[in-house]
């Protein structure tokens, strides 16, 4: 195994907004070679209940990018003002701008989870979305090796999550975890982020301060 190559990989699969290839159609098969290593990420209790919903239809895209946007810049809109970090801001920057651009984006990769947690003798949370992230980090690490770039965002919450399923024709029995657009990526130098020393977040064998 080329550990140099795995570190890079690993170390530069970034979120991708700004640098998404709105123009480059993403080949089907394409995205299935993706899924294939997304599946073989470890799953509680060998269960396997992860499905995917792939979205690359113009109209459903569209639909979605409506209901994406009205949520995700309302929250933008909120919280702006009162974020002092320029890295912080220039993320809400790129949010902003994926928002405006989402129904653009060639695919949309639902990740989503066979049942729902609030029904009778329900999943702990751990569990219910303990296979599905692994996965979906697979996912987004073979995109990154085909030289495209997604990024993991969050579901819809209240009334945008109804008519959100609605135009997905969800069923009730399946749980949308995320939402992430997916396109090739224009260039593809990536560096790796700015993070605190792991010396100073970590701890051996009880907490100290």
């Amino acid at each position: 195994m080329d550990i140099a190559a795995t570190d890079q990989l690993l170390s530069t699969t970034r979120a991708v907004r700004r640098r998404l290839d709105l123009e480059r159609p993403v080949e089907r098969d394409v995205i299935l070679e993706c899924l294939r290593l997304a599946v073989q990420a470890p799953t509680g209790g060998n269960k396997q209940a992860w499905r995917w919903l792939v979205v690359d239809d113009p109209e459903v895209r569209a639909n979605v990018a409506d209901i994406y946007a009205r949520q995700t810049l309302a929250v933008i809109d909120r919280r702006y003002p009162h974020i002092k970090d320029p890295q912080t801001r220039r993320v809400y920057d790129s949010a902003r701008y994926l928002a405006t651009v989402l129904a653009q984006v060639p695919v949309l990769i639902v990740p989503c989870v066979q049942g729902r947690l609030d029904e009778p003798n329900a999943t702990h949370p751990a569990a219910f979305y303990g296979s599905i992230f692994p996965a979906i980090w697979n996912l987004q690490l073979a995109l990154r090796s085909r030289r495209m770039g997604s990024v993991l965002t969050t579901p819809f919450v209240g009334d945008d999550e109804r008519r959100y399923t609605e135009v997905l024709r969800l069923p009730d029995t399946m749980t949308p975890v995320a939402l992430l657009p997916v396109a090739y990526t224009i260039g593809d130098e990536f560096k790796p982020a700015k993070r605190p020393p792991v010396e100073t977040i970590t701890r051996w064998n009880r907490w100290t301060d």
